[in-house]
């Protein structure tokens, strides 16, 4: 793994997924802490549109390959995955959904960084700068 990071166009159609990994059950459900619960919560509240939700997602960047995309939902495809936690929408897209089966998002806020935490059980090598990952 090297240091140096060299970016890939965001524009760039996802990899085909990997062969299902049998130690992860693609039907295991995202979910938040409860710091990043109340973090998305505070957001969704702040934009001020009813039922908002959170979309998360992947796409094309960095080094790795790929890298977390969190998003406002006002609406759910009929193909989506919505998973509650700490009565938080989350709506997952099928084909983000095969890299990110039993993601657990946490939000760390500290005095030199703050921000979300992502533990992705299917995440097998990480960029050096911590921008993306690849399964």
């Amino acid at each position: 793994m090297s240091d140096k990071c060299t970016a890939t166009d965001s524009n760039t159609p996802l990899p085909e997924p990997p062969a299902p990994n049998p130690s992860v059950d693609l039907n295991a459900p995202i979910s938040l802490s409860e710091k990043a619960a109340v973090r998305v919560q505070a957001m969704l509240d702040n934009r001020g549109t009813p039922d908002a939700m959170l979309r998360i997602g992947v796409k094309t960047s960095g080094c790795s390959g790929m890298s977390y995309k969190l998003e406002y939902a006002d609406a759910v495809e009929e193909s989506d995955k919505v998973f509650k936690s700490h009565d938080v929408s989350v709506v997952v897209d099928p084909k983000s959904l095969l890299y990110l089966a039993g993601l657990q998002v946490d939000y760390i806020d500290d005095p030199f960084k703050s921000g979300f935490k992502f533990t992705n059980p299917n995440e097998k090598d990480s960029c050096g700068c911590g921008e993306s990952f690849k399964v």
